[in-house]
């Protein structure tokens, strides 16, 4: 039996995304971000083609590391504006059924507290479909907004990570027990206060005395997803991890899944536990010359100086300093280190010049990039799931939604008449849609089943 492959859409609440000046182009719509009807579109498109989600990224701070400047990102709409991603849920669930929706928080600049709540509030109303993105944040623009000199040094932002998460799960799990809702309108009582327990934690990041202000939401905790794969952060993914988000060659990334599995059977969870998703470009057309032509005319939109300020700001490299045959070198900073390893550390049979980095095309460490007909795309997405060991993509946003409708009405019945994609939704939460019926909350080998009120003592009971 193949492996099903799985599927989410790539977008962000912003006019630019992963490729920079495709608003341009003129049958793209994202200029219409800031009104709800574009993620409706959207939302529909990729529930009609049965994916699992549409994972909404995001970032603190702008874009300011090229030529020591946002000017770039704020000319070119590099993800700047940059609109809150959890505003659009409600929007789009009303609209769908069964569409699951990965919004992107950083631990960095969030208190736990309150973005638990939000988490627990968008379960509620999409009736289990809601995931989180796990991110630290990486900008130091966005730790200036916030009165910082700059962003944390990256290994100690995981360190801060794992605290924010023993918090969350402590809220999601150990605050209130299933049984302390009541509902009872006969006897005037809503809750069981016996059943509702405060948490208490000092840390060194955190400190919290506190009850968690939503009841018990379908799946307790959210979906966990987590976006980076450098030697931290697999760590750290293997740990929380029910699926990772990366961008890598196809060596790479195999490489990465391997020791992602190794390291989460050694955390005493199931190496199929955590799915892996690799961000993926795709432009497909009935016909090889009409992909190549649609190939052509986006990439006339890609705006150069826009994409090397997205990439000066991932990997805290001033593009701006180098010439365009300039090899791309390894520099330890704060920034996304994955991204930066991808293209250097883990790639010493190729060197990596400015020049490809700032092209629509195949980008060191950013994973495939697919041009041509179904079959030639099907067959692309099967050859990385069976070499890479990897389950399934993340299509990145290009001219939409008409590049996500093309991926929907061309990819999607070539995937199922090879058997290798569903032919409808599974029923029940996101994580029962991933991993199966019955499994709407975290396993109990999950970390933050810990935390569960049925195992913890410390959690005392409201007087």
């Amino acid at each position: 039996m193949p492996k099903q492959i799985r599927l989410n859409a790539f977008q962000m609440n912003s006019p630019g995304h992963s490729w920079a000046g495709l608003w341009s182009h003129p049958d793209d719509r994202c200029l219409g971000y800031t009104g709800s009807e574009f993620w409706v579109d959207l939302a529909r498109i990729a529930e009609r083609g049965l994916f699992d989600a549409l994972f909404l990224a995001d970032v603190s701070g702008v874009y300011d590391v090229y030529n020591n400047s946002p000017a770039a990102a704020i000319e070119t709409a590099a993800q700047l504006p940059s609109n809150d991603p959890f505003s659009l849920v409600g929007f789009m669930a009303a609209a769908t059924q069964n569409l699951g929706f990965g919004v992107t928080a950083s631990v960095g600049y969030e208190q736990p507290y309150y973005l638990a709540r939000r988490f627990s509030t968008l379960d509620h109303l999409t009736r289990g479909r809601i995931a989180w993105n796990i991110v630290t944040g990486y900008l130091d623009s966005g730790a200036r907004a916030l009165g910082q000199t700059q962003a944390q040094n990256h290994d100690e932002r995981y360190d801060r990570a794992e605290e924010f998460l023993e918090l969350t799960y402590k809220l999601w799990e150990g605050s209130w027990e299933d049984e302390a809702i009541l509902r009872d309108k006969a006897g005037r009582r809503f809750a069981d206060p016996s059943r509702v327990h405060t948490i208490r934690h000092k840390g060194k990041w955190f400190d919290l005395d506190a009850i968690h202000l939503s009841e018990p939401s379908p799946q307790r905790t959210p979906f966990l997803f987590q976006a980076g794969t450098s030697t931290r952060g697999r760590r750290f993914a293997a740990r929380h991890a029910e699926a990772i988000f990366a961008n890598q060659s196809k060596r790479q990334l195999a490489e990465s899944v391997r020791e992602i599995r190794r390291l989460a059977a050694a955390e005493g969870r199931d190496s199929q536990d955590v799915k892996i998703f690799v961000g993926t470009t795709v432009v497909v057309a009935p016909t090889r010359a009409e992909a190549e032509e649609k190939y052509a005319e986006i990439r006339r939109h890609l705006n150069v100086k826009g994409a090397l300020a997205l990439l000066s700001g991932w990997t805290g490299v001033d593009f701006s300093q180098y010439q365009p045959d300039d090899p791309v070198t390894y520099v330890k900073n704060n920034s996304m280190q994955s991204k930066l390893e991808a293209m250097t550390l883990r790639s010493p049979d190729r060197v990596w010049r400015v020049r490809d980095l700032a092209d629509f095309g195949e980008v060191g460490g950013r994973g495939p990039f697919i041009v041509g007909t179904p079959a030639e795309v099907a067959d692309e997405l099967q050859s990385w799931i069976e070499e890479a060991d990897i389950d399934g993509f993340n299509i990145n946003r290009t001219v939409e939604p008409a590049g996500l409708s093309s991926f929907v009405d061309l990819v999607v019945p070539e995937l199922q008449n090879r058997g290798v994609y569903k032919t409808a939704y599974a029923e029940g939460s996101l994580r029962e849609k991933i991993f199966g019926p019955g499994q709407a909350r975290l396993p109990d080998r999950h970390p933050g089943r810990a935390f569960h009120y049925s195992r913890r003592h410390a959690a005392a009971p409201v007087a």
